[in-house]
């Protein structure tokens, strides 16, 4: 009889729980990562990974805001050279027959000001998971599209050094400049659709 109460009590709190959430799943066509990474010290590089998924949720009650989740395919690489792309794929860089995905999953958020959050979360790119914080802002205008769907956009902002994650391909040149830079400038464009 015990182990019914406590079933029961547990199948109430998982409903009280989903009812406290809104679930909002990433639109993959209107969603990109983008970087930009030094080359030689003196321009910049700029490119953008096109296949972005996951999800945000809304909580109603706890600590946290909401809580999302971020995918992205480290194959759709884009910086229009094909035969640079080809080397990023490669063990040199993403390795990306041998890792499929970069995932971020949040695990704090920390509101700071108009509508802008602080996102602390977990990282895992080339094999390599580390705790990172973001910068977030949007979210807070829906819209709805001509078939009936209920969209909101958010745009996060954060710096990444490559060589944390294992990706340290590079060459000193007579400079003494480095080829590549270490730390790259990403922003990433989302947008949800609510389900």
């Amino acid at each position: 009889m015990k182990k019914i109460i406590v079933a029961a009590t547990m199948a109430v709190f998982a409903m009280t729980t989903a009812a406290f959430a809104t679930s909002w799943e990433i639109d993959t066509a209107h969603s990109s990562a983008n970087f930009a990474i030094q080359h030689m010290a003196i321009s910049k590089v700029k490119g953008a990974f096109d296949k972005v998924s996951g999800k945000i949720e809304f909580h109603e009650s706890g600590s946290n805001p909401f809580s999302l989740e971020i995918k992205i395919d480290p194959a759709s690489v884009d910086t229009g050279v094909t035969k640079r792309d080809d080397h990023l794929r490669s063990a040199d860089f993403f390795d990306v027959k041998q890792y499929q995905s970069i995932n971020f999953t949040s695990k704090k958020v920390v509101p700071t000001e108009n509508g802008k959050y602080q996102v602390q979360g977990t990282l895992t790119m080339h094999g390599v998971s580390k705790d990172i914080t973001i910068d977030l802002e949007g979210l807070g205008v829906e819209v709805k599209d001509p078939w009936g769907n209920v969209r909101k956009g958010a745009q996060i902002t954060t710096d990444i050094n490559r060589k944390d994650f294992g990706i340290v391909y590079n060459s000193v040149l007579e400079s003494g400049n480095l080829l590549i830079g270490e730390t790259a400038d990403v922003n990433v464009d989302l947008e949800f659709i609510k389900k």
